[in-house]
């Protein structure tokens, strides 16, 4: 992060996967800031459960009107004497389908942060309505609206919405039992928690389940998938989208080169949408361009980083110009880096000669700072076209249609965590073999992964790395689908990638529950 970094750029860095360089290996889960935020003042919640609220609407979703109910309220979760602990928020879609509810199949649906809500797959990407944006993804002129969403999942199966505890309107009951839930394994086991109380308070114990989630989420879907195991639930399918399991692969950390040669192809994907690489690579289509990179990160770029101080002259010579042909740097700044892309000073100086900067969660989109000197930008403008339209329309949905009244503030991103506890003090934190131990228990389940070619947050090579070094029983590599994207972080918000993902869930949920 830049010295003095604008409110917007704090609070987006608690929400999408790596940092920059901390001094601890394992930082903040998104990009956000490099000091934990503080939550905001306590606020008093109700002493008695209130019921849920229960409101009915239609949407046209895939060419169907479709009517469906929204359960929206709160879930206590209660100490082992039997007193409240906290509170989490859902809104659950059910749509009326043939057979018995019991049956139907149920997607669990989260986002990132740690310290977002589920607003973004909430009203981006998965729920009947939708986030109106242009249809590459930037943001309208005020006000914003909510339109139907034609790409809806809620025409595969019913959908529940979390907020983990410290978003939306999940709260802990007293301050000081929030640490409890801030950390990788106190979230999962809330969460997890929260999944338990929902199929049997909402008799969902017989439907075909399965988790989806984004950035951090999916760190807490695959940890997720090994802790419920162990309670008798397992998932027909899990959908990851913008993926990071193992930290170590995005952690620029000294003495960890590894997110250098894993941030690599995003770098040339970045550069090749922006016009920035020679002739030849840029007359030819991407995924050509990024199968030559790929190969050359994995061998002579890996081996180059390995010998550190040891790579010295033509061979040296030779890595800054392949380097240079791929990222659209210039040697001489490439050389003052040591042949190391951070991921900030990337996104500041690929097009600091426009005075622009690209953003992090999607570099295709472009920012302009106070100053073109600096390393690093003064914000993201990815961030800053989404956040405005998704939060002014989720507060209006929320008490509005879906008649859920409350004076709490709703947590979009940032303001209700405190210090996140990693697990780990001289590590990085890792969630990909309780993902592999679940595939273990439970063969038949399925997972798809989304990526985007444009993210920066979580970039699609990183993720390939950590699924080809997880462990996966060769038998069950066959239960793994991944699917790529011209779009960052959030696939969705551009209007032809959230049809292309659609189409892509669909017949993974039909495969996945039919496997039953």
């Amino acid at each position: 992060m830049s010295p003095g970094p604008t409110p917007i750029l704090l609070a987006a860095l608690l929400l999408f996967a790596p940092q920059p360089p901390s001094p601890s290996p394992s930082p903040r889960a998104d990009e956000k800031t490099e000091k934990a935020e503080k939550p905001e003042k306590p606020e008093k919640l109700p002493e008695k459960e209130e019921p849920p609220v229960v409101t009915r609407h239609e949407a046209r979703i895939g060419g169907h009107l479709v009517k469906y109910s929204v359960t929206t309220g709160t879930m206590p979760l209660k100490s082992e004497a039997g007193d409240t602990e906290a509170r989490i928020f859902f809104m659950a879609y059910a749509a009326e389908r043939s057979g018995p509810a019991s049956q139907r199949p149920l997607m669990f649906s989260f986002n990132g942060g740690p310290g977002s809500s589920s607003v973004w797959l909430h009203l981006g990407a998965i729920g009947p309505k939708r986030v109106k944006m242009l249809d590459d993804g930037r943001m309208p002129a005020p006000p914003y609206q909510l339109v139907d969403n034609e790409e809806s999942w809620l025409d595969q199966t019913d959908l529940v919405f979390i907020d983990p505890m410290g978003t939306g309107y999940s709260r802990a009951a007293r301050p000081e039992l929030g640490k409890k839930f801030w950390g990788v394994q106190g979230d999962i086991e809330s969460v997890g928690e929260f999944i338990r109380l929902y199929l049997s308070r909402y008799q969902r114990w017989s439907s075909p389940l399965f988790l989806v989630g984004e950035s951090y989420g999916t760190t807490r879907a695959a940890g997720l998938a090994g802790h419920l195991i162990e309670k008798g639930i397992a998932f027909n399918g899990i959908v990851l989208i913008s993926t990071i399991l193992n930290f170590e692969t995005a952690r620029f950390t000294k003495g960890n080169d590894l997110p250098y040669v894993l941030f690599l192809p995003t770098y040339t994907a970045t550069a090749w949408f922006h016009k920035k690489l020679p002739a030849d690579l840029q007359a030819k289509p991407l995924r050509g361009v990024l199968d030559e990179v790929e190969r050359w990160a994995l061998g002579d770029y890996t081996l180059a980083l390995a010998k550190g101080d040891r790579l010295t002259g033509a061979d040296r010579q030779a890595v800054l110009d392949t380097l240079a042909r791929y990222t659209g740097l210039e040697k001489r700044y490439l050389d003052n880096s040591d042949l190391r892309i951070e991921i900030q000073r990337f996104d500041k100086e690929l097009l600091r000669d426009e005075k622009r900067t690209v953003g992090r969660l999607d570099s295709r989109f472009e920012g302009s700072d106070v100053l073109a000197a600096g390393e690093r930008p003064d914000f993201d403008p990815s961030l800053a076209a989404i956040r405005p339209p998704y939060t002014a329309t989720f507060n209006d949905y929320v008490r509005g249609e879906l008649g859920y009244k409350s004076d709490l503030a709703y947590h979009v991103l940032g303001g209700g965590i405190g210090p996140w506890d990693w697990g780990t003090s001289n590590g990085f934190a890792d969630v990909s073999d309780s993902l592999r131990s679940a595939f273990a228990k439970n063969p038949h389940m399925k997972l798809m992964v989304a990526k985007g070619y444009y993210d920066l947050a979580t970039p699609y090579f990183a993720v390939e790395y950590t699924l080809a070094h997880m462990g996966l029983d060769a038998s069950l590599r066959r239960n793994v689908r991944t699917r790529e994207y011209e779009s960052g972080h959030m696939v969705y918000i551009d209007k032809r990638e959230l049809a292309r993902l659609h189409q892509d869930v669909s017949a993974f949920l039909q495969d996945a529950a039919g496997s039953r």
